[in-house]
């Protein structure tokens, strides 16, 4: 059974920091790129960053370039997003993705986590 959970969210001042978690299961984690995305309410669902199998490539979007950091441990199966000086605009609920393949012109297969709700207000 496929799962990606999620932990880490919650309520923080601007200027503050939060670490959210993604662990996996039900396939191979390092076979998989990983990708944090967000939906505000009201707003359509964005790509935050995302990693490859072995971290050669990461990519942010624009506005959370040098304040977020997405990792991955490939041995304990969980992908990171380290955000600091957040922002009220970061107000959102964060979902984990996995971009799984069994080889590399399999097909693709993309896995959802059930979100956490990261809260920036004084």
């Amino acid at each position: 059974q496929v799962q990606l959970v999620e932990s880490g969210g919650g309520l923080v001042q601007p200027g503050g920091s939060l670490r959210l978690s993604c662990t996996a299961s039900g396939f191979t984690f390092s076979n998989s790129a990983m990708s944090w995305y967000r939906q505000a309410p009201g707003k359509e669902r964005e790509l935050v960053a995302d990693i490859s199998p072995f971290s050669s490539r990461i990519n942010y979007r624009d506005s959370v370039k040098d304040r977020f950091t997405i990792s991955r441990d490939n041995a304990k199966k969980t992908v990171y997003l380290q955000m600091n000086s957040l922002k009220p605009e970061d107000t959102a609920v964060y979902f984990c993705n996995a971009e799984y393949r069994s080889s590399p012109l399999s097909r693709k297969y993309y896995y959802w986590g059930q979100g956490t709700q990261v809260t920036v207000s004084s």
